[in-house]
């Protein structure tokens, strides 16, 4: 008996680490288990398969996670990435349909900044066929607002681009500033896309009048795509996404200037989207999943993000595409959570900007 206990002992050790937190929500009992630590900033994170998680740091390194062993192998290839101010190397998403690999990044093109998507497959620790989809149009040499989120429908993938510190672009349509795109999965701008008539707008634009994009998530069951941004000093919001929507940045805002107590433009402007759900004052966000309900039942159909300035988990309830609830979780820690991911167990992933990757278990 006393060798069976200790061969699950052994066991338990290798598949678990360091529980760092606990807590009860909706009457589920969790615990918050430290998976590794010692990282760069973790800017994005996705399954490859059951037991490997593919992330970034935001100053350019590309790597997959073994969750057995806890072996990390860096992945050769990455595009070289700017990593001033708020740039770098930012989301990455496994497309659900096939083997390819999408990534959101930072180049500088002729003194200027914009964020880029592209593609490739890994092989044997090496990324390959590594293609760019789409380098952003857009003149700033500021080093803020670059987004970026990516995610998938069944045909197309979608990312996000923020105003890139020029608050009047995410209203002009001839830039790609503040918006998020939908291209179909090899690049092409789909015929269906709100402004391809239009020759004076970015054909791949989906939607505009954003400030800083760093949430998006489509879920399926809804057939909702949701997005999630900063404000200024207030304002962050909640949206849900319609074809060729103007969600009025910075004509329409819940915030305010950063340096007087001035409104930014007006809270209902006619012919902008209200969001569905906006915070005052600001949490910051970043990252956006809705959680399948796999393990924690009670939070089925919930939206999980990050808080990089409240620093904790933000969990919204919906009732018919409404937030109904709002609860903060794991505040203890003060982790700023960069990116939230439900892997295919059916636990939260969350990465953090000191260099953690956490889970969410039952208990």
């Amino acid at each position: 008996m006393n060798k069976l206990i200790f061969i699950i002992l052994l066991l338990s050790s290798q598949a678990y680490g360091k529980i760092i937190h606990k807590g009860v929500s909706e009457g589920q009992s969790f615990s918050v288990e430290q998976v590794v630590t010692g990282l760069d900033i973790i800017w994005g994170l996705d399954f490859l398969s059951e037991n490997e998680i593919l992330f970034t740091e935001k100053s350019g390194k590309l790597s997959r996670l073994n969750l057995k062993t806890k072996k990390i192998n860096k992945i050769e290839g990455a595009p070289k990435v700017s990593t001033r101010g708020q740039g770098g190397f930012l989301d990455v998403r496994k497309d659900p349909t096939s083997d390819w690999i999408y990534f959101t990044y930072v180049q500088r093109k002729n003194g200027f900044s914009g964020t880029n998507l592209g593609r490739g497959k890994i092989i044997k620790d090496k990324l390959i066929n590594f293609e760019t989809l789409l380098s952003t149009d857009i003149n700033s040499k500021t080093g803020r607002h670059f987004g970026s989120r990516i995610s998938f429908d069944e045909d197309y993938v979608f990312f996000t681009m923020g105003d890139r510190g020029i608050r009047e672009s995410a209203q002009d349509l001839s830039n790609h500033g503040g918006s998020v795109m939908r291209l179909h999965k090899d690049g092409r701008v789909p015929k269906d896309n709100p402004f391809v008539k239009n020759t004076k707008a970015k054909p791949e634009i989906w939607s505009y009048g954003h400030r800083n994009p760093q949430g998006l998530v489509f879920d399926k069951e809804r057939g909702v795509l949701f997005e999630m941004e900063h404000g200024p000093r207030g304002g962050d919001e909640i949206n849900i996404i319609k074809k060729g929507g103007n969600y009025g940045w910075p004509e329409a805002s819940y915030g305010k200037e950063y340096m007087l107590p001035m409104d930014v433009g007006e809270k209902k402007v006619k012919g902008t989207i209200q969001p569905m759900k906006f915070y005052v004052p600001s949490i910051a966000p970043s990252g956006l999943e809705v959680y399948s309900g796999k393990v924690f039942k009670k939070w089925k159909g919930d939206l999980f993000s990050g808080a990089l300035k409240d620093r904790h988990l933000n969990r919204v309830s919906l009732t018919n595409r409404k937030a109904v609830k709002e609860e903060r979780l794991i505040e203890d820690l003060k982790y700023r959570i960069r990116s939230v991911r439900e892997g295919p167990d059916g636990l939260l992933y969350l990465s953090t900007d000191n260099g953690k990757i956490l889970r969410i278990l039952p208990r």
